[in-house]
């Protein structure tokens, strides 16, 4: 039988609604929530963003879930830069999460007319962000975004 692995994206995509606004205790709340349920991943947000979200991931990370895991969402390297000093990169490993997710684009117009770079140069940048999270001992989800 298919393993089913259930992703949650609501302390993220969920707030981006206007009108929405989760204070770190409601963000804490819907985890412990989220792991009662039984979710399997729980996308905690952007590391980096903003202090609130630095604060979420140290308190979710001591919150001894049961059964979630929780992911720092983030973009891959940038062109012309390493992983080593991506500043993105750097804020998914210091939120210290099992996981991360990545998400790079993976429709032609946006790669060039967006990113400004080439087919080639994205899935490089693709390759070598997810090959330095590995190397990191993070689990990491793809998110390819149109």
């Amino acid at each position: 039988m298919t393993q089913v692995y259930i992703y949650d994206t609501t302390l993220r995509d969920g707030t981006q609604r206007e009108g929405i606004s989760l204070s770190l205790e409601d963000k804490l709340k819907i985890t412990k929530k989220l792991d009662e349920f039984g979710v399997h991943y729980i996308e905690g947000g952007w590391p980096g963003s903003n202090p609130k979200d630095a604060e979420y991931f140290r308190r979710a990370m001591a919150m001894g879930l049961k059964n979630a895991k929780i992911t720092a969402f983030g973009s891959t390297r940038r062109k012309d830069s390493t992983c080593a000093e991506d500043a993105n990169l750097k804020a998914l490993m210091e939120a210290e999460t099992p996981a991360v997710t990545l998400v790079g684009k993976s429709w032609d117009l946006h790669v060039e007319d967006v990113l400004n770079t080439t087919m080639e140069e994205n899935l490089a940048m693709i390759a070598d962000s997810v090959k330095y999270c590995k190397e990191h001992g993070r689990e990491v989800i793809y998110d390819a975004e149109h």
